[in-house]
């Protein structure tokens, strides 16, 4: 799986410190929920750490935690999609220019089972930090829980790009990548996911510096364009579309 990426140790970890700090900030953007975060090394396809906060989620110790228990504790209906996904996100950086490496970012969702035997919905989010022009070497991937506003469902996967590179929403069972169809503009998705993170309108507003009745005109066009009439079925929709 991972280990189609590369073929070769990085040779530069101690760049990899210093972007940490940068990269997890990004990440951090969006979190509807508790999480605790990861780096992955991709070329010993297992974890170079694992944030202490995997316990409060997944009652692991930080220290438990390695590729194979990882794999173990997926949801046995939602492994397939984990490995079509990872296969997607592969398909997908062989092909992408270098310079566009850091403008994407990789969300699904999926469930794992904790370590008192209950299931629990994550919101997986990831992005390239230590990469060179030929390999990729380490992600670092955040794991926010989810499972209050998406109960149930079938994981959805999406490519989200930053810095105006265009999204791929909810990526289908192919690895053809097709723009997104996502209803909204550029200002409805980021009020789509301070909604998501239950800001109220006049903090959105304040976040944005724009009208407090601005920001209403935008929610109900986002409702109208979701096709739902409630707060609670647009987070619920936008996670099930993948569009936040």
């Amino acid at each position: 799986m991972w280990e189609t990426v590369v073929n070769e140790e990085p040779s530069h970890p101690l760049e990899l410190k210093l972007q940490l700090d940068l990269h997890k900030q990004l990440l951090n953007l969006f979190q509807p929920g508790t999480y605790y975060y990861y780096v992955f090394n991709i070329f010993q396809a297992d974890f170079d750490f694992v944030s202490p906060s995997v316990t409060t989620i997944l009652g692991y110790l930080p220290e438990e935690m390695d590729i194979h228990l990882f794999l173990e504790i997926i949801h046995p209906e939602d492994k397939p999609y984990f490995l079509k996904f990872e296969q997607c996100i592969t398909e997908f950086f062989k092909d992408l220019p270098f310079e566009k490496i850091p403008k994407y970012k990789m969300q699904y969702d999926f469930r794992m089972r904790t370590k008192d035997n209950r299931y629990i919905r994550l919101l997986h989010q990831a992005i390239q930090i230590d990469y060179d022009e030929t390999n990729y070497y380490r992600t670092l991937d955040i794991d926010t829980d989810i499972t209050h506003i998406k109960p149930e469902g079938t994981p959805s996967f999406s490519i989200i790009g930053l810095d105006g590179e265009p999204s791929y929403y909810n990526v289908v069972e192919s690895n053809t990548f097709m723009l997104s169809q996502a209803p909204f503009t550029r200002r409805e998705h980021s009020i789509l996911k301070m909604i998501v993170e239950g800001k109220s309108s006049k903090e959105i507003a304040n976040l944005l510096f724009i009208s407090l009745h601005t920001v209403n005109v935008h929610r109900k066009n986002i409702l109208k364009k979701a096709d739902v009439s409630t707060p609670i079925e647009l987070v619920r929709k936008a996670f099930s579309e993948g569009w936040v």
